[in-house]
């Protein structure tokens, strides 16, 4: 099974061609670690830090949503 971070997935009632698409990944998680928010470079082989609780409840939102959109089902219930 593939995670909707492993291959780009996108809600197909909110897609447009030509335009950025919303999708069922992570990529604000990428967003936040290389911003100057994060204080972390990646390049100096250190522990990136740890993620605030927005992004962290952020990544559980999308994980959700593409389980309830796949399933049918409300997660948890």
């Amino acid at each position: 099974m593939l995670t909707p971070d492993s291959s780009r997935f996108w809600p197909a009632a909110r897609w447009e061609p030509g335009h950025p698409q919303e999708s069922y990944d992570k990529q604000f998680v990428r967003d936040w670690l290389t911003s100057p928010a994060s204080g972390w470079d990646r390049r100096s082989g250190e522990t990136p830090p740890p993620l605030p609780d927005e992004v962290v409840e952020r990544t559980r939102g999308k994980y959700v949503e593409a389980y309830e959109t796949l399933t049918g089902r409300r997660f948890g219930g």
